[in-house]
């Protein structure tokens, strides 16, 4: 079977579901094309994704002027989502940003920069020195010397899950049509495209938006390949029972970096997972694995993650919450995948074939403009003027 439409997505994770949701919001008739979650991920053999989670940080402070503004952008469509999608996805529990705020010590960068990128961009946040910091939230013990950016509104975790759900439905009420297979491959055509799916369908469409993550690696998606990192990510969960839980109510979510390097990490307060569980999740995965090829990929998201690494990390987690009762860690798996740039590759690669790739382990946030962006890309917009790429950002998003 053959299906014709004006652009097709490739990827139903967290920029494609936004670029099909713009797309249809555009009026143009959008396929999305993407597998649901398998249900036994030890013994799955297709593409994985890595919004297969319950809890992501979302903020506007960033040290980076661009990804700020790309997480402002989409912040502010949060609510439009969920009201669109019928599904909420978005708890506004507050964003920490800590670490030491002696200017000499490299480390101090990330916090000391994204105050000054808050100043820039108008967004309001508390500059917590250590005593603040300790009196604003003693349920952490951060060394002598950290400091904080605090960000309480617009600022805490994203349920990407939910996030992709909302996504999906608003695109679906919208006229879209999801085709929950893998694309296999693209042929160009002349004046129109083929995706072939691996059940054997195929979809045509005037335009292609290729935004599969790391998986865009695989031969055949794109017209000219991506120089593309893909590292292997470790998460690690530690339950709590419901009075933990409560105790820590009104815990924000956080950034630390370690005024020794001894801890690099992101971590979520307690979150309800679908085993039934209330978990804590930390990441910061201290040594950067190149996952080099597709089987790679597959590979590591079937394995779970990295013991070792979860123990370290939950163990570095309970050395700031010294008071922290958990009942025990579990870990993940999870990839990230980093662009020569260290920003989104966002262009035309030929007439038919766009790319959205590249969250550089940032687009959790920022998701619902990547996809605008890419959907104004495919349907060859200019990107100028005040609502455009050109106007908001330093970037081109171009290799």
């Amino acid at each position: 079977m053959t299906s014709q439409f004006d652009v097709a997505v490739i990827g139903a994770g967290m920029m494609g579901s936004a670029a099909a949701r713009h797309l249809a919001l555009s009026g143009a008739s959008v396929a999305l094309i993407g597998p649901p979650e398998p249900k036994d991920t030890a013994s799955h053999t297709g593409v994985f994704a890595s919004h297969y989670d319950q809890a992501r940080i979302t903020r506007r402070a960033d040290g980076q002027r661009d990804w700020s503004r790309l997480s402002m952008e989409s912040v502010a469509r949060y609510a439009e989502i969920e009201e669109q999608g019928k599904t909420r996805f978005f708890h506004e529990v507050g964003s920490l940003i800590a670490g030491p705020a002696d200017p000499n010590n490299p480390v101090s960068t990330f916090m000391l920069d994204s105050s000054a990128v808050c100043d820039a961009h108008g967004i309001a946040y508390d500059y917590l020195d250590e005593a603040a910091l300790q009196q604003r939230f003693p349920i952490f013990a951060f060394p002598e010397g950290v400091h904080a950016v605090f960000e309480a509104k617009n600022a805490g975790y994203v349920n990407p899950r939910a996030h992709v759900r909302a996504q999906i439905a608003a695109a679906e009420s919208l006229g879209a049509t999801l085709f929950p297979v893998e694309a296999a491959r693209v042929e160009e055509l002349g004046d129109t495209a083929r995706v072939h799916c691996a059940d054997g369908s195929k979809v045509e469409a005037a335009n292609v938006i290729v935004a599969c993550g790391g998986f865009s690696k695989a031969e055949g998606l794109l017209a000219q390949p991506i120089p593309l990192k893909v590292y292997a990510r470790t998460i690690a969960l530690l339950e709590v029972d419901a009075a933990e839980s409560e105790r820590l109510k009104n815990m924000p979510t956080l950034i630390y970096d370690a005024p020794d390097r001894s801890l690099d990490s992101y971590i979520l307060p307690p979150v309800a997972y679908p085993d039934g569980k209330t978990y804590l999740k930390i990441g910061g995965e201290p040594e950067d694995v190149v996952l080099d090829s597709i089987d790679d990929i597959k590979e590591w998201f079937r394995s779970g993650g990295n013991p070792d690494v979860a123990a370290g990390l939950a163990d570095g987690l309970r050395g700031i919450m010294p008071g922290l009762r958990d009942a025990g860690v579990t870990c993940g798996s999870c990839v990230t995948t980093y662009t020569e740039t260290d920003r989104p590759i966002i262009t035309r690669q030929t007439d038919r074939i766009t790319t959205l790739i590249g969250g550089n382990g940032s687009s959790a946030k920022c998701s619902d403009e990547l996809g605008r962006i890419g959907a104004a890309v495919a349907l060859g917009q200019d990107l100028g003027g005040n609502n455009g790429a050109a106007a908001l950002y330093e970037t081109d998003f171009k290799p």
